[in-house]
């Protein structure tokens, strides 16, 4: 099915049929068997740098594609649509860069954004650990000050490219006591750090090519210069960059529930039994027009989302909707598009079943659903 977009240049839509085109001829073609060898694509991220798909939202001053959100969440779905572990990855990398991007000093940026963001270097974002997911201020990760750095001891859990990325956006205690909110500073770390380890990847239901590992930092120094932002006071860039991802993930989602559909639809249209096309079949065809109808909407919320942040108005509330429905938009699209194939949907012959799995992971990630409820709860408080 075709996606009718309103792109707000010429720039941003020649951009997109470049990346569709990679979609269809060098992403979606290698999916499923690199899931079933649980093989990480470094060369497609890398591929993706030098066509300056890395750094579409950052500053063109810094190599930087100078793109509105509202742009560079559409190639994100797009890189979804033809393979989660790409266009997550992709989600990923650009929260590891948004706190030096907004926050880190000016020296620091010339120093090192453009080599983030440049293409050749992939990140991750080392905030959760295993005693703190939901509850990340609780963190006991500790960046203890030294001279001339901070010596680094803790192990973060959950990690997007945990163990292959070159370099870790690092959220630890550096004052206070006890958990809280407080006392939280952003490292940048490099993966090369003396002391920074990485454990074998989680066995995950689904997304087996997008590592997913607990990260180690056992006395791994760092350099003063490393800070970034104001110390004992990272918890708030934290807070931030969720809200960026989450449009990250929400444009993920749709992504997966426009394969998805794809599929149900062409094999609706094909599958013939008492001499007509299954489509034509009411339970069918409402089921195609549900599953139509949800994935319009859920992109809609995240490109509204995505106006505002451009504007420089809050969005803080409409990116936890949109990453709250188009999660849940996901999973309903694949479970629906694994019944209309049937017996074919559960197997593996067909990718509709690997959606499926790799939907589940999207409403759990970067703050749970629930986790997202609650943000829209607190919300509710601020209107009028």
């Amino acid at each position: 099915m075709r996606v009718e977009r309103a792109l707000p240049t010429r720039e941003a839509s020649d951009l997109l049929d470049l990346v569709q085109t990679l979609v269809n001829r060098e992403i979606a073609p290698r999916a499923a068997v690199d899931e079933e060898r649980a093989a990480f694509p470094r060369d497609l991220f890398t591929r993706l740098g030098r066509a300056g798909l890395l750094g579409l939202p950052y500053p063109a001053d810094y190599g930087g594609g100078g793109q509105p959100y509202e742009v560079y969440l559409q190639v994100v779905e797009e890189l979804a649509r033809g393979w989660l572990a790409v266009g997550l990855g992709v989600s990923v990398h650009t929260l590891a860069c948004f706190p030096l991007a907004g926050y880190g000093a000016p020296d620091l940026r010339e120093a090192l954004l453009g080599d983030l963001i440049g293409g050749e270097l992939l990140g991750a974002y080392c905030l959760s650990e295993a005693d703190s997911g939901s509850d990340a201020a609780a963190m006991a990760t500790t960046a203890t000050p030294v001279d001339g750095g901070y010596l680094v001891n803790g192990t973060k859990a959950w990690t997007t490219h945990g163990g292959v990325a070159d370099f870790y956006t690092l959220f630890a205690r550096t004052g206070g006591s006890g958990p809280g909110a407080r006392g939280i500073s952003c490292l940048h770390v490099p993966a090369s750090t003396e002391g920074v380890s990485a454990a074998p990847p989680e066995r995950k239901m689904g997304m087996a090519s997008s590592p997913t590992a607990s990260v180690r930092f056992d006395a791994a120094r760092v350099d003063g210069t490393a800070l970034i932002g104001e110390r004992n006071r990272g918890f708030g860039i934290a807070l931030a960059a969720l809200d960026s991802g989450r449009l990250g993930i929400a444009a993920c989602a749709v992504g997966v529930a426009q394969a998805a559909m794809d599929i149900a639809v062409d094999y609706a249209r094909e599958r013939r039994q008492f001499d007509r096309p299954i489509s034509e079949f009411q339970g069918v065809g409402f089921l195609l027009a549900d599953m139509a109808t949800q994935v319009e909407a859920a992109r809609e919320l995240y490109l509204a989302a995505a106006r505002r942040r451009d504007l420089g108005q809050p969005f803080g509330a409409r990116a936890a909707m949109a990453k709250l429905f188009a999660s849940d938009t996901a999973m309903r699209v694949t479970t629906d598009a694994v019944q209309v194939l049937g017996g074919a949907g559960y197997t593996r012959d067909h990718p509709a079943e690997r959606l499926m799995r790799e939907a589940k992971a999207l409403q759990i990630v970067e703050g749970t659903n629930q986790i997202q409820r609650m943000v829209i709860n607190r919300h509710l408080d601020d209107r009028g």
